[in-house]
């Protein structure tokens, strides 16, 4: 490298330019850069070389140095090009919300050890741990439960999710905090706030991973996860601080020690909501699938992760809030993996038609009862053979009361528009390679022979 490179600054001593004595002798110039990404180097030094000399100019100065390091700590590598655009607010929003979570938890700890009686003559330490104990107890058993019949739908529905385990952790903390009032009933108070914490533990964590996933742009899931950790980490500690700097002014004024819990909790439950809101993600679950092929049937274009993220319900479905202009949710009415023994004399006469007929070259069968689609998978499918079949199975649904002959105008409608519908998926940035369900455990076999029409 030739010493004709533009640089930040010229060397500040005489001896970086070459005198006319030495004018022709051979000289070298390297320049330091530094960073993570091609995109986004800065220059830290000029090093210029002859026979004689060595200069080194150094850019920015040692504070600015520090600065960087420190900030490496907290920021992934390579950032802001190795995240999805929408790390950065809803990391905001997430830090908020745990400063908030830290605040409330020294207000309702101090509470429960006060129920528990710590400072009083009276209580005993076996007393106090057998407490403990019995409520550390109910939170495990709790998260295994939980696990058990809902682990398999985290990955999911993980915005959903996300905002429920925060809203448990509210309750647990409020558990906590109203335990001192009724004495006779400490114990099942404590549990119930524990076994609330516990849900909140194991959906949080797994939707925690499952987010990760979505900001990691270069395979740098794990250096994410540690840079979150770091951010946790300050944001407990501020949590903390404030929460005992809280703690210790409201001591002994119940109605202040309310007042700044409730207000805290409507704090954290909003900046939850922001922070999912932000969110984009870019895999297909049940309903970001039906929100995209309705708008396909009606448009021929799809809409892009942001413009579903808009559009899509991050509240449980049993609640009352729902954002406005949502399509209707047929999504509820497909069943994926339906249990071969479960189906009826007329369901297998049914099938019996319709699978040499319909669904001859697919690994699925579908049947529609009342508005209802099941979908019945082959032993053999393979993840596009489970998303496709949910897709069928929207088709359906959406023809459902419009079409005379529901298979026949539905395989027809897969035919002519399914191939096109998932290469613009693809092109505005969808991850179709699978579908985000539930676990699909229930499989089946079947066969028919020209003879007699069967399926085993």
């Amino acid at each position: 490298m030739e010493g004709g490179l533009g640089g930040n600054g010229a060397p500040a001593s005489p001896s970086s330019s070459p005198s006319s004595s030495t004018s022709t002798a051979p000289s070298i110039t390297v320049e330091e850069w530094r960073g993570s990404s091609s995109t986004e180097l800065s220059r830290t030094a000029i090093l210029t070389a002859d026979r004689s000399h060595l200069t080194l100019y150094r850019s920015g100065s040692r504070w600015d140095d520090l600065g960087r390091k420190i900030l490496e700590a907290f920021i992934p590598e390579g950032f802001p090009g190795s995240v999805t655009p929408d790390y950065v607010p809803f990391q905001v929003w997430d830090s908020l919300q745990g400063v908030s979570t830290y605040i409330r938890s020294m207000l309702s700890t101090q509470a429960l050890l006060s129920a528990i009686g710590v400072g009083e003559k009276s209580a005993t330490v076996i007393g106090a741990t057998f407490q403990w104990f019995l409520r550390d107890f109910t939170g495990m058993l709790g998260g295994i439960l939980f696990t058990f019949y809902q682990g398999s739908n985290l990955d999911s529905s993980a915005k959903m999710w996300r905002l429920v385990a925060d809203f448990m952790n509210d309750l647990g903390m409020l558990m906590d905090l109203v335990s001192p009032l009724w004495p006779s009933a400490f114990i099942v108070i404590v549990c119930l706030g524990s076994l609330s914490r516990s849900f909140t533990g194991v959906a949080g964590g797994a939707t925690r991973a499952a987010l990760t996933q979505h900001f990691a742009l270069q395979n740098n899931a794990a250096d994410i996860s540690a840079k979150e950790s770091s951010q946790e980490t300050v944001a407990t500690m501020v949590g903390m601080a404030l929460g005992m700097l809280l703690a210790h002014i409201t001591m002994g004024n119940p109605v202040a020690i309310w007042f700044s819990f409730l207000s805290l909790t409507m704090f954290h439950i909003y900046a939850n909501y922001k922070a999912v809101s932000c969110l984009s993600l870019t895999t297909l679950n049940s309903e970001r699938s039906s929100i995209l092929l309705q708008y396909y049937m009606q448009n021929r274009t799809v809409l892009s992760p942001q413009e579903v993220s808009r559009r899509e319900h991050i509240f449980p479905a049993w609640t009352i809030w729902q954002r406005p202009g949502n399509a209707k949710s047929l999504h509820h009415c497909i069943h994926l993996g339906v249990k071969a023994s479960t189906l009826s004399h007329s369901d297998m006469m049914e099938l019996s038609g319709t699978a040499s007929s319909h669904y001859k070259k697919v690994n699925y069968l579908l049947m529609e009862r009342k508005g209802v689609i099941r979908v019945i998978n082959h032993k053999e499918a393979t993840s596009a053979d489970i998303s496709q079949s949910f897709f069928h199975a929207l088709i359906l649904a959406n023809l459902t009361g419009k079409a005379k002959s529901l298979h026949t105008e539905s395989r027809l409608w897969m035919e002519e528009h399914y191939h096109d519908f998932i290469t613009k998926l693809k092109s505005a940035g969808w991850a179709t390679d699978r579908l985000l369900s539930g676990s699909i455990v229930w499989r089946a076999l079947w066969a028919q022979s020209p003879s007699e029409e069967k399926i085993n």
